[in-house]
């Protein structure tokens, strides 16, 4: 067969087994169709059907196609994190400044804390710290990937619970928005490149310098017009922030994060993002999937993942009942914006990719973290539901006893 013979083969395989196994399986309760992506994805990599099937996998994974996939997938996923960039409302940040502050910076701060006090641990192990990280980067990379909240997959989540537009559900948003800027802000930290760093701060610059001119030419043109545009951004922003030695995805969130919502149609802004996430993520979590690499035997690679599981869900719990009794929150809030908060889905695997791109954990630890999303992602909905309908139950029994206290 030519490469592009096997390349079909290789999108059937992408396309058809998640959508079978969520189908048939009716997994949506526990693992809405973008987790089954994940985890098919992890399946179809040389950890499982390379393993047991080494030569057909060699086939059908060559290198030419492999790097058609990359292809394919670094566009789809900046992409994506152009439109989670873009979700971030900096005016109703600023306008409940107080609390959002509050509520993100302890849902951030004690993930980030538990996980660094994770990583100390796994520092005194061989194979879990990359060969080009400072202990400083190991421990920080992994503390924020303990506390990332994976924006886009959380708007999902709360669409199917059904409190996207809900104040709590706004609420939740802001916090997670403004743990996203700290995140990839931090990342830049921990990327930091100090022989590159005069390209960092002149990357830096130009930014701020060409964000101006770019909001003014946007607020000038035409709708149709914006998003050839913004498309030309996002491809410029992220050259930029690759050169510079960050990043193409810091490049991409910050292009998106400059954007307003409003200047786009919004059912136009929703098909875009729910296009991207059938046509081109489902490559990006294959191309994911094959770079985990462990032995069908190696069970600390699931020990480690159950442990960072443990500090991010009990990071953002601790976090979140924190700010809740600082803040003055309902009872229960604080439990249901906790778990919320610690899905990590594609936003955890995009960090991750990150920092083994940079030699900062090695693929054991990636194929830890990208477990601990998949976990993290598929605990959410189930846990949260119950809790949830008691707390709105309360919420009614509350509603209707304060009416009857009203009445003659």
């Amino acid at each position: 067969m030519n490469t592009t013979e096997v390349f079909l083969i290789a999108m059937l395989l992408i396309f058809v087994a998640p959508y079978l196994v969520w189908r048939l399986g009716k997994t949506d309760y526990v693992a809405p169709l973008a987790v089954v992506q994940i985890i098919m994805g992890v399946l179809l990599g040389p950890g499982i059907l390379g393993a047991v099937y080494p030569d057909y996998h060699k086939f059908v994974f060559n290198p030419d196609v492999v790097k058609t996939l990359n292809g394919i997938a670094w566009w789809g996923v900046m992409l994506f994190v152009m439109l989670a960039g873009i979700e971030l409302d900096l005016k109703k940040v600023w306008q409940y400044r107080r609390e959002s502050a509050t509520a993100a910076g302890l849902s951030l701060g004690m993930p980030l804390l538990f996980g660094c006090g994770a990583a100390l641990v796994l520092a005194g192990y061989q194979g879990w710290m990359g060969a080009q990280a400072a202990e400083w980067q190991f421990m920080l990379g992994i503390g924020m990937a303990c506390a990332v909240t994976a924006l886009p997959v959380l708007v999902l989540l709360m669409e199917k619970l059904d409190i996207l537009r809900q104040p709590m559900g706004q609420r939740i948003l802001r916090y997670a928005s403004l743990d996203d800027v700290a995140i990839w802000g931090v990342l830049a930290l921990i990327m930091l490149d100090w022989e590159r760093v005069g390209r960092q701060l002149g990357f830096l610059v130009a930014f701020g310098v060409l964000t101006i001119l770019f909001r003014r030419l946007m607020l000038r043109l035409p709708q149709n017009d914006r998003w050839y545009v913004a498309l030309i951004w996002l491809i410029a922003c992220s050259f930029g922030a690759d050169w510079a030695g960050l990043h193409y995805m810091v490049g991409a969130y910050l292009a998106g994060v400059v954007m307003d919502a409003d200047w786009f149609d919004r059912e136009q802004l929703d098909g875009l993002f729910k296009n991207v996430l059938l046509v081109l993520m489902p490559v990006f979590f294959l191309s994911t999937g094959l770079r985990t690499k462990w032995d069908m035997g190696s069970y600390p690679v699931f020990f480690v993942a159950g442990l960072l599981l443990l500090a991010s869900v009990g990071g953002k719990l601790a976090g979140a009942h924190i700010a809740g009794k600082a803040l003055g929150w309902k009872k229960g809030e604080a439990t249901i914006i906790g778990w919320l908060l610690q899905t990590k889905g594609l936003i955890e695997i995009i960090f991750a990719n990150i920092l083994l791109d940079k030699q900062i954990i090695t693929s054991e630890m990636f194929t830890a973290l990208l477990l601990m999303a998949v976990f993290s992602t598929m605990l959410t909905v189930p846990v949260v539901h119950p809790k949830l309908n008691r707390t709105q139950n309360r919420g009614l029994v509350e509603q209707a006893t304060s009416q009857a206290h009203r009445r003659p």
